[in-house]
């Protein structure tokens, strides 16, 4: 019996249709889900809260709502700043509910709990609100996508140039977790290579509304610069008590990680002057200020880097499953490294094998009252700062290739 061979036009349309299959196979439950978990009502809210949620539902909404023809879903939760129960939510959501992708992630310590959830589940964890660079060192995984900025290129955006300009002793003040703790760290190093030294420091408990007694540790310890390694919340208090004291006009306060809410919330004659490094600003051009703009009618305030840094996560891994044709964590990952992010926020941005987007960084100043031309002009850009002159070297054991 003679054996017929398919025509050009037969396989041309089997091949479209396996492509096709494959495609329709590739998303998982018939959706991408997108979970946004963070701090809605407490001392980081602000940071990456509700506004987190609204910067991931416009990604969404920018991506066209859906992906190769499947519905796109975001859900939210409130983590409480609590390791249990951000880890307890994010398992319920991976078993129960079919959530593909973490994402917003702002302190620390439920970061660590939630990506070791993650993890064994095999999703992948975008990281835009939090700072400990472990995420991409001792705890690092090849589902972890740190995005919006970390520990090592705030100290080296802010202490780096304070230690060289002659401010050689510091003080910490510093919140009492992971966060806190790695930032002390961090910049420790930075002061002591560039020959200055740490003369004292303390830790205070996240949520501390009281300063006075840490404070007035840091007037008595003979340092140039009392360094504030929090955030949200407790740098607002910490800085305001700070100048109750007077500390503000025996010394320099350096605030390690500031938010332009946070700035925004103090008297310009408190806070004005003060230096910092941030991974955005709202003001910095066309493209930063109109995405900004839709943003604020939203939300009702200008943007914080952590919600510019959500919005570009989920675009870039949205724009990866596109690419690939599957929502499989492993192929999307591998998709988001290969492909350079760019938009509004990633600037000569890449996502390194260990998980680290390496993008430019800015100092910053805080604008004084008389410079201000509206509520919302906090910040005067001084410098941009290379992502690899910012970001620390990647580790040989986290190179997830």
């Amino acid at each position: 019996m003679k054996t017929m061979k398919p025509s050009l036009l037969t396989v041309a349309m089997t091949a479209a249709l396996s492509v096709s299959a494959v495609q329709a196979q590739g998303i998982s439950d018939d959706k991408v889900k997108i979970g946004v978990l963070g701090d809605m009502g407490g001392v980081y809210a602000d940071v990456c809260g509700p506004g987190c949620v609204t910067a991931v539902n416009m990604a969404v909404e920018d991506f066209g709502g859906s992906v190769l023809g499947k519905p796109i879903e975001v859900i939210s939760a409130d983590d409480q700043n609590k390791p249990d129960i951000g880890s307890a939510k994010v398992r319920e959501w991976v078993e129960n509910q079919e959530v593909d992708v973490v994402t917003g992630l702002v302190a620390s310590s439920v970061t660590g709990a939630v990506t070791k959830v993650l993890t064994d589940a095999k999703k992948i964890a975008m990281i835009t609100g939090s700072a400990s660079h472990a995420f991409t060192t001792k705890s690092c995984s090849p589902y972890n996508a740190h995005w919006t900025y970390n520990v090592v290129a705030l100290a080296q955006g802010t202490v780096k140039p304070m230690v060289q300009s002659g401010k050689k002793r510091w003080f910490f003040i510093t919140a009492d977790y992971a966060f806190g703790h790695a930032l002390e760290k961090v910049a420790s190093g930075v002061i002591g290579k560039n020959g200055g030294e740490v003369v004292g420091s303390v830790r205070v408990p996240l949520g501390t509304t009281d300063f006075s007694s840490y404070i007035l540790q840091a007037q008595s310890s003979g340092a140039d610069v009392v360094a504030l390694a929090n955030a949200g919340g407790d740098f607002v208090n910490s800085l305001k008590t700070a100048a109750e004291f007077g500390l503000t006009e025996m010394m320099d306060v350096a605030g390690l990680l500031v938010f332009t809410q946070n700035a925004k919330a103090l008297d310009p004659n408190i806070a004005g002057g003060m230096k910092l490094t941030t991974g955005f600003y709202w003001d910095l051009d066309d493209a930063s200020r109109q995405w900004s703009a839709r943003f604020k009618t939203r939300h009702g305030s200008i943007p914080s880097m952590a919600h510019a840094g959500v919005y570009s996560a989920t675009m870039h891994y949205l724009n990866s499953i596109k690419a690939t044709g599957t929502d499989e964590s492993d192929a999307v990952m591998r998709e988001m490294k290969s492909t350079k992010p760019n938009d509004f926020f990633a600037r000569n941005a890449y996502l390194r094998n260990d998980g680290r987007m390496v993008h430019d960084m800015f100092q910053v100043r805080i604008k004084k009252a008389d410079e201000r031309k509206n509520e919302d002009d906090i910040f005067e850009i001084e410098q941009v700062i290379p992502g690899d002159q910012a970001y620390g070297a990647m580790l040989a054991q986290c190179d997830f290739k």
